[in-house]
């Protein structure tokens, strides 16, 4: 057997999955009304000066996140591994950060050349979410037919470990 999979069957592990997923599809939907609070409330104290960067700033996380994420959970044909989702969820949070600080700079008056950044590292970040995906998708249908292969063995008493 390999190492991290000794005692653990496929059905646990998908349940473990599933259930980071509901955790991150709940942290975006809190992250979402919490830049959304914000966004009013810096709105409300800015001397009617807006910034759509701003305004619509929640929408990131509300989209992607929440929407995205809860797509593929109720889907439940692929889903994402740990570390996908956790790339996934870093490269909204730098784009929807990106968001809200253009939208301050708006507000104030200026610019800031450093803003480039945001959107650069925001999409490493979401591609590297989208190829952990998929290239996690095929490895877990090997691991799926690995752990009823092992299930056979130990069935049938001739477990070649």
């Amino acid at each position: 057997m390999r190492r991290g999979f000794d005692n653990i069957d496929n059905g646990s592990k998908m349940n473990d999955v599933k259930n980071t997923l509901r955790k991150s599809i709940w942290a975006q939907f809190g992250f979402t009304v919490f830049i959304a609070l914000f966004g009013a409330i810096y709105e409300f104290f800015s001397h009617q000066v807006y910034s759509y960067y701003m305004i619509y700033a929640f929408g990131i996380p509300l989209i992607l996140g929440v929407g995205l994420q809860a797509l593929i959970l109720q889907r439940d044909k692929k889903l994402p591994s740990r570390w996908s989702i956790r790339m996934w969820n870093y490269g909204i949070v730098t784009l929807t950060i990106g968001s809200v600080y253009k939208g301050v700079l708006d507000i104030f008056g200026t610019t800031n050349r450093l803003l480039v950044v945001y959107p650069v590292a925001a999409a490493l970040l979401l591609a590297l979410g989208l190829v952990t995906y998929f290239a996690s998708a095929g490895s877990r249908s090997k691991d799926r037919k690995d752990v009823l292969i092992e299930k056979e063995d130990l069935k049938i008493g001739t477990c070649n470990t």
